[in-house]
């Protein structure tokens, strides 16, 4: 291993001592007695997600693997989130890095990726995002990440502070250290493929709920194991859904899917605002509607125990889109029954 990359590891791991862990949130929600609900915060990352994560592992993957070295250009396919916690790293590196990103991510993404020294290039479609950035790792002799590919293998899912282990260490002392359920969306698949194997290697009775939204064809492909399934149009909740089946969304680590609407996501999302007192991200709506409708079936079974979901990053980048209601009518629908099936759950 040469000299600069060795360095390179040694600062990726220098920065991972530099941080905390994320917190663990309890909701109160009379709605659900006895049963105890709970938010894993990855909006407190440096880079303000879940990804954060994911983008410190797929360095540290390149790097061992020999395929990052000095002076080459990063290049990802991304709707936002990645991108910007890759570019972090590449700015620790010193490395150049493209995001390859749909022309409609969020504003706010976009100006945290520049502000880090990344530079973004737009496509149309977001199933134009991986050939782009194929042709710009062959054109430029660069590494292209493939974030769908690889994430659920450049995590270590047996243990090492991956993030379902730091889960139970933060549940240990709670009413119900074993959660009946951890519901995750998917975007990649590496995080539910992270949870799911971890859950089976510990022995853990924990289920993985894994909830998609619209246009995504990955409760399709967990349902009938078609890998061809393809979608024209792509998911309007950014950073989970695809269009096509990604190599890192493994189906038979789950034990159950759950398609929410999008109405449904948004929804959730602005009435967690009213229980935090902060704006989440449309992600963690879909997460949360489907806490919700979890909780509901075992209030109404006669059931207690606890449900652990992501909080996957802060509503503050989607001020223009998400938190908008002029975008919202345009491009989500209208949301009246969509609030009466909310208040339905909770009554």
């Amino acid at each position: 291993m040469n000299n600069w990359v060795t360095h390179a590891i040694r600062e990726i791991n220098a920065d991972y001592q530099r941080s905390a862990d994320t917190h663990l949130i309890r909701l109160t929600l009379p709605a659900f007695p006895g049963i105890h609900i709970y938010l894993k915060d990855e909006s407190t990352h440096p880079t303000g997600s879940l990804k954060h994560r994911l983008a410190r592992s797929l360095f540290l993957y390149g790097l061992c693997n020999g395929w990052i070295k000095e002076g080459t250009t990063i290049i990802e396919a991304s709707s936002g989130s990645t991108a910007v916690s890759e570019a972090y790293f590449a700015r620790l590196l010193g490395l150049p890095f493209i995001a390859v990103m749909p022309a409609c991510t969020a504003k706010r993404k976009i100006e945290q990726i520049t502000f880090y020294g990344g530079r973004c290039h737009f496509v149309d479609s977001p199933c134009q995002i991986y050939d782009a950035s194929e042709t710009l790792a062959r054109e430029l002799n660069g590494h292209y990440m493939d974030q769908f590919t690889y994430a659920e293998r450049a995590t270590d899912w047996r243990g090492n502070n991956n993030i379902a282990d730091s889960i139970f260490r933060q549940m240990a002392s709670e009413p119900y250290s074993e959660p009946e359920y951890i519901v995750m969306s998917a975007g990649t698949g590496g995080t539910s493929a992270t949870i799911g194997r971890y859950l089976r290697h510990q022995g853990h009775q924990t289920r993985l709920m894994v909830v998609d939204p619209e246009n995504s064809v990955f409760l399709n492909y967990w349902q009938d194991g078609d890998n061809q399934r393809r979608s024209e149009t792509g998911s309007r909740i950014e950073g989970i859904g695809r269009p096509r089946v990604e190599p890192s969304f493994i189906p038979g680590v789950i034990d159950d899917m759950m398609r929410v609407p999008d109405c449904a996501t948004i929804v959730a999302m602005q009435w967690l605002e009213t229980i935090l007192g902060r704006k989440v991200g449309a992600s963690t709506g879909t997460n949360m509607w489907g806490v919700l409708s979890l909780a509901a079936q075992m209030r109404d079974a006669g059931q207690t125990g606890s449900i652990v979901t992501l909080l996957c990053d802060s509503g503050e980048r989607y001020l223009e889109s998400y938190y908008n209601p002029e975008w919202v009518a345009a491009n989500i629908g209208n949301l009246s029954e969509a609030r009466l099936a909310l208040q339905a759950l909770l009554k």
